[in-house]
């Protein structure tokens, strides 16, 4: 009787400690479950891998959403494609990535014309679209409400390109290498039909022609972004046109990287060059002396502000209550001058 009281006790005390095991491993789950956190899966689709300053917006925003995720308990899964520069290409890349179970994309827009197919793939799939750097007319933003625009207003980093020239051409008569009072320039534009190389190009040279300036447009060509094309197409002005520019404008600072390539191959003496986006290697030329200047595309605000799209949404959030949204879909970043004056600034 003693033995079969004993045996019935300790069978009892196993199952009990097996349930208390059970339920304290249960309740661990639970923990960790709730631990868990939220995954946001965004598409990062870029127009072209190759072009410096859209790469360092992927960068920065790989950055902060690394960051995002050790303070801010949510988890950020970044698919970034290349579109390559072929807007079929980015179609079928936005397909996949809305297969795959984006909760957002950000879209770096290959051509803009295509802007209305990909809203509508968006909006089918009821996945938030964010344009940045790009940027869609304005018909195709207001055809769904949760399409967004990122960016800088392309009109201002023209205005300011033309401000530096201006500055220059004021203060120093050097510069007017022939004397005859005339601004001597040469323009390297974007691609074809893009608004940014179609604003910049118009409003940094009247922004001199407004301030009194009168100027002579010696040559133009695109050299569509890249610093290849650009050393390309002012070799072949300096072939013809020898000494005679004066200044040479640049849509983005890859194309004058490119026009000062040309200038050091030839070893002719440098006339001022002035970029846009304040890109590194743009930054350092600047410091040698050999950019005049650049104007300030804020590629961390572009990342910043598509991320803290990203994260309201995600969250249900609206995002004008938080976020400093224009007419319920633009963010738009300043731009700022850059020159030797105050290039530490932007160096740190």
């Amino acid at each position: 009787m003693h033995r079969t009281t004993k045996s019935c006790c300790s069978r009892w005390l196993r199952r009990a400690a097996a349930l208390a095991c059970a339920a304290l491993a249960a309740l661990a789950a639970g923990c960790a479950a709730e631990a868990e956190p939220q995954v946001l899966r965004v598409g990062v689709a870029l127009y072209t891998q190759d072009d410096t300053f859209i790469a360092s917006i992927a960068q920065e925003l790989e950055r902060l959403a690394r960051e995002q995720e050790q303070t801010g308990g949510v988890r950020i899964d970044l698919s970034v494609v290349d579109g390559r520069s072929n807007q079929t290409t980015q179609l079928d890349q936005i397909d996949n990535l809305i297969g795959r179970g984006c909760d957002a994309l950000c879209v770096n827009i290959v051509d803009r014309t295509a802007a209305a197919v990909l809203i509508d793939k968006a909006q089918t799939a009821q996945v938030p679209l964010i344009f940045f750097n790009r940027q869609p007319v304005a018909e195709d933003i207001f055809r769904w409400e949760r399409t967004y625009y990122v960016g800088a207003r392309a009109e201002e980093g023209g205005m300011l390109q033309g401000r530096l020239v201006l500055e220059a051409w004021q203060a120093d008569p050097a510069l007017d290498r022939n004397g005859d009072g005339v601004l001597q320039y040469v323009m390297l534009e974007g691609e074809p039909g893009h608004q940014d190389a179609l604003l910049r190009t118009e409003y940094a040279v009247k922004t001199l022609t407004d301030a009194g300036v009168e100027v002579e447009k010696l040559a133009s060509d695109t050299a569509n972004w890249k610093r290849g094309q650009a050393m390309a197409r002012t070799l072949q002005w300096l072939e013809e046109l020898g000494d005679g520019v004066e200044v040479v404008f640049a849509n983005n600072d890859d194309m004058a990287l490119g026009a000062i390539d040309a200038y050091q191959q030839t070893q002719r003496p440098l006339p001022l060059v002035v970029g846009v986006d304040a890109t590194a290697p743009a930054l350092e030329a600047v410091a040698q002396g050999q950019l005049y200047g650049t104007v300030l595309n804020d590629s961390s605000g572009i990342a910043r502000s598509m991320l803290d799209l990203v994260l309201a949404l995600g969250a249900g959030e609206d995002p004008a209550e938080t976020l400093p949204l224009e007419e319920g879909h633009y963010i738009w970043l300043p731009h700022r001058p850059v020159t030797a004056q105050n290039l530490e600034e932007f160096v740190s």
